[in-house]
């Protein structure tokens, strides 16, 4: 299984992006998927989650302006950032919850996508 994350790209501040996270493989379900961030030199930190039934948890420095959602017909994931501010560069990275076709629920797999880079400049 594979998370393919897209998106990412260079806007001034006030811009706004929309990243993706596809997933794909021998897919049964997926749980959770979330977004985290690592800026250089920090720790990557949580962002926002978003169950399978649509319950959406976000970090206080981006409510109101960042809206995950997800598409569970195409096993796709998404983060809406808005108002983006230079605070917000970092390399952005999509985690799922995903049961395979091979497991039985609840049994899952961790999954990391790939990091997409946002740069915000002021």
């Amino acid at each position: 299984v594979q998370l393919q994350a897209s998106g990412g790209g260079s806007v001034q501040s006030g811009g706004s992006l929309r990243l993706s996270c596809a997933a794909s493989g021998s897919i049964s379900s997926i749980h959770v998927i979330s977004w985290f961030r690592q800026a250089p030199g920090k720790h990557r930190e949580l962002v926002a989650s978003i169950t399978r039934d649509g319950s959406a948890w976000y970090r206080d420095s981006v409510k109101g302006r960042f809206t995950i959602s997800r598409d569970n017909a195409k096993n796709t994931g998404y983060l809406q950032m808005d108002s983006l501010t230079s605070g917000d560069t970092a390399v952005y990275y999509c985690h799922a919850e995903i049961t395979l076709t091979t497991m039985t629920y609840p049994q899952f797999q961790g999954t990391w996508g790939q990091g997409t880079l946002v740069t915000v400049s002021s």
